[in-house]
């Protein structure tokens, strides 16, 4: 059976002749440009639905030198990336900006060095129009990578490099401080904390929070190492952490742990210690990822920050920059925090 020879394409021509402008007009209106009045860009959006034309993305890009694709770099394996909710959020966040603005996501993983020197080589080979960067390690040679390829970027957490900016972040430091306070206002004295992985900012931040409340002169809070524990965000990580401060400090009566899963691990350690959660041992999350928080037994009370809303103001600071280039405003580099706020559930 013969196959039907394709339509042919709208071309920006034909869209041209149904307007009744110049090709020069019509390439104005679809690319953004300026110097069209209303009426006849109104003219011009009207041919291009009659017809249905779509523009050419590669041809668009070589006169815009823009490819409208953000690559999303994300410093961690596959392993982790999928399986922590945390990521799935911020991703979810990320993806509704770029929607909206009709820009493609290139997601991108690192696992080391080498892995890193590769995401370097692709940004700088002209592929995307910026980069957003998160779950920076201290000594992560992307900051360095991403600066070299001379791209825009925006990060998501304080980045250990001061240059690395701008960022989004939330109020680690004010959220573990409040987190504490909350516990010591239920009368806990010794109160513990399972860190995050101390080559993030976010995991130290956290922990100077607690040293904030602990340490603070009159508190009535006991303080010093043996309190403290490592995690890595874990659940698994949670559920080792609690054992040993338990071996540790069996006395201890509540906990502030680092992020969700963390707590969610450290619930496991308690209950298989015989201990009653919050009667003996009152716990606090930090993150507010629902999908743990309201279904572990019992349920998490935890310090929420606005994952989603993080990823939409990164993808959202990277365009408007990139809109910007050029204009005093697009050399501004900054940081920005967002606040975050305890929510009290049954776990303390």
């Amino acid at each position: 059976m013969p196959v039907p020879p394709a339509t042919p394409r709208p071309t920006l021509e034909a869209v041209a002749a149904r307007a009744g402008v110049s090709r020069a007009t019509v390439s104005r209106v679809v690319n953004g440009g300026a110097g069209v009045t209303e009426q006849l860009a109104a003219r011009v959006r009207r041919a291009v639905d009659e017809l249905g034309y779509v523009p050419n993305r590669a041809a668009r890009a070589l006169v815009t030198r823009r490819h409208d694709a953000v690559a999303v770099v994300i410093a961690e394996p596959e392993t982790r990336v999928f399986t922590d909710p945390f990521f799935a959020l911020q991703l979810r966040g990320i993806s509704d900006e770029l929607t909206a603005r009709d820009a493609q996501l290139v997601l991108m993983l690192t696992r080391g060095d080498e892995d890193s020197e590769r995401v370097g080589r692709y940004l700088a080979g002209g592929h995307v129009d910026g980069a957003l960067v998160f779950s920076v390690h201290l000594d992560d040679p992307l900051p360095g990578l991403v600066r070299r390829a001379g791209l825009p970027a925006v990060f998501g957490g304080r980045p250990g490099d001061p240059a690395a900016t701008p960022y989004v972040d939330c109020d680690n430091r004010g959220g573990a401080r409040a987190a504490v306070r909350h516990l010591a206002s239920l009368g806990r004295r010794r109160i513990a904390h399972i860190s995050g992985p101390l080559d993030q900012t976010s995991a130290v931040d956290r922990l100077d929070g607690w040293r904030d409340i602990t340490e603070a002169a009159g508190s009535g809070l006991e303080a010093g190492p043996g309190l403290l524990a490592y995690g890595d965000f874990t659940p698994e990580g949670g559920a080792r952490a609690m054992s040993a401060l338990l071996e540790r400090r069996p006395d201890l009566d509540g906990v502030f742990a680092a992020s969700d899963l963390t707590a969610s691990g450290a619930l496991w350690a308690l209950r298989d210690a015989g201990l009653r959660v919050p009667e003996d041992v009152a716990v606090v999350g930090f993150d507010d990822l629902r999908t743990v928080a309201q279904h572990t037994e019992p349920p998490l009370t935890t310090v929420r920050q606005d994952i989603e809303e993080m990823g939409r103001l990164m993808a959202r600071s990277l365009l408007d920059a990139g809109d910007r280039a050029g204009s005093p405003e697009s050399a501004k580099r900054d940081g920005v925090i967002l606040p975050t706020t305890l929510v009290r559930r049954a776990s303390g």
